[in-house]
This record gives structure tokens, sequence and C-alpha cells, in this order.
């Protein structure tokens, strides 16, 4: 559509990644919900099956966020034979099976197929029902296999946008080297066990000062738990920058009160 901006830049367009194809869509926003979704998990190549009212619509735009490089792109198709003849492999989301003899998968198990399919060169896509009732049976004879999200049996109800989303974070997933968790550090960096060692002589120092070990049988066992409690995570050079800090802070005040502290006691001890 004319006199739109071309909205966010949303990475490569690769030729072998799903196609997905709205069947029968009902809403506009709904359409611009689902090529959002799209575009967060790396999904570019959208075909819309007769669309109840026609293409394209403008509230679309409105709730696509950016995505409009999709929206632009998409194709319209009268048939979902059409929609599916020049690929190899299709998949079709559907909560309800009508009845019918498929191969099933998980969201996950579809993804790392789909990637299997895109690997070999193959062209695949993912076809979703319309908002209301989902794909009808004759719809579902155009796919090899079925995907199913497992979720709460009592409540699986999803919007088309949602069911996007969930196909598009797995297909995203699959290929995604992010650690499941990792420290993050800014301007620091994790401590060096040299580093850790050196901080725990000085707090063991200022404790055998202090008196805080003067147990010589507890004393191993101390340590060793001081030790463990430190050794348990990543500190960083900063967090041990701040330990040296509050400990040399600590000794700096036992020593001021260590000077005072005889004229106190001499006046408050009993005559």
């Amino acid at each position: 559509m004319t006199g739109r901006a071309r909205g966010a830049e949303i990475g490569p367009v690769g030729e072998n990644t799903p196609v997905v194809i709205l069947v029968r869509p009902q809403l506009a926003e709904n359409i611009g919900a689902a090529a959002r979704a799209m575009a967060n998990g790396g999904l570019f190549h959208l075909r819309l099956v007769a669309p109840r009212d026609g293409w394209p619509q403008e509230k679309a735009w409105r709730t696509a966020s950016g995505a409009d490089r999709i929206l632009e792109a998409a194709t319209v198709h009268a048939t979902l034979a059409d929609a599916v003849a020049d690929l190899h492999r299709v998949f079709a989301t559907c909560p309800r099976p009508r009845h019918v003899i498929i191969e099933t998968m998980t969201a996950r198990g579809a993804a790392a197929s789909l990637r299997d399919v895109a690997a070999r060169g193959l062209r695949s896509g993912i076809l979703f029902g319309p908002e209301r009732a989902g794909l009808l049976a004759d719809e579902l004879a155009h796919a090899d296999t079925l995907v199913q999200v497992p979720l709460n049996p009592a409540f699986n109800s999803m919007n088309l946008a949602q069911a996007v989303m969930v196909m598009a974070y797995e297909w995203w997933t699959a290929a995604d080297s992010t650690p499941p968790a990792r420290l993050v550090t800014n301007e620091t960096r994790v401590a060096t066990k040299g580093e850790l060692e050196n901080f725990f002589r000085h707090l063991t120092a200022e404790l055998d000062a202090c008196g805080f070990l003067r147990n010589p049988q507890k004393r191993p066992g101390m340590l060793r738990n001081i030790r463990a409690f430190f050794q348990r995570g990543e500190v960083t050079e900063q967090e041990l920058r701040t330990l040296h800090g509050i400990v040399t802070e600590l000794a700096r005040g036992r020593r001021v009160l260590g000077r005072i502290e005889p004229d106190m006691l001499m006046d408050d001890e009993p005559a």
C-alpha cells in the first residue's frame, strides 16, 4: 500500500524458511499480529488463502508493529491447493483433529523437522486455520503432519497470532545457541581463582585478628564453609574489590574501637 514507511529491519529473508499460510483469516488485526510474531521468530513468507475481507487491509499494518515487509510481500491464493502447490512438506496446526489419520508432532518436534527439511533444500509450509473453527478435514488433508501444542488440556485455546508465535519461537530456538543461563557482568568480569584466593587470605587474616576463628578445633571446618560460600557462584572482579573494601573498613573500625574501648570499659565497670 502506498504512503507508508517501510517498517523495521526484520533481518535476512531465507529462501527455505517455512511459509506461514493463514487459511480463511477473518480479521485484519490478526493477520498483522501474526506477521509481527513471524518476524520475531525469523519467518518472513506469508500466504493468505481466501481472506474473508480481501487484501490488503490497512488495519493489518496497525498491529504488525513494523513487520511491514512481511505484509507487503504476502501473496493471496483462492484455494489452499494453490497455496501449497510449490511446497515439499506441509505441517498443519489444529487443536482438534478432524478424525484424520496423520502423523502428529509437538511444536518443538515439528520445528526440528522443519529445520531438517530446510537443510535439505526443500520448501515447507505451516497451515493455520481461521480464528473461530480451525482447519476443516479437507484442509488437513493437504498436510503431511499435524502439529499440536501441549497445553493445559482443560483450556488450550489460543488465538491466531499466539499459534503463529509458538511455531515461530520453536523454529527460532531450534537453531539458537543462546545458553539457558548466563551471568551478565557489564563492565566487570568473572574473577579468577587467584583473585578469589587473594581475597580469601585477606578475609582469613582479619578473621584471625578479630578472634572469629579462635577455636582451633573448629577453625578448619569454618574456613571450608566460608571458602565454599565464595566458590559457589561466579564472583566478579568488581564484587571482590567491594568485599576487600568491606573487610578493610571493618578491620579499621575494630582498630579504632580498640583504642577507645579501654576508657569506655573503665567508666562502665562497677565499683
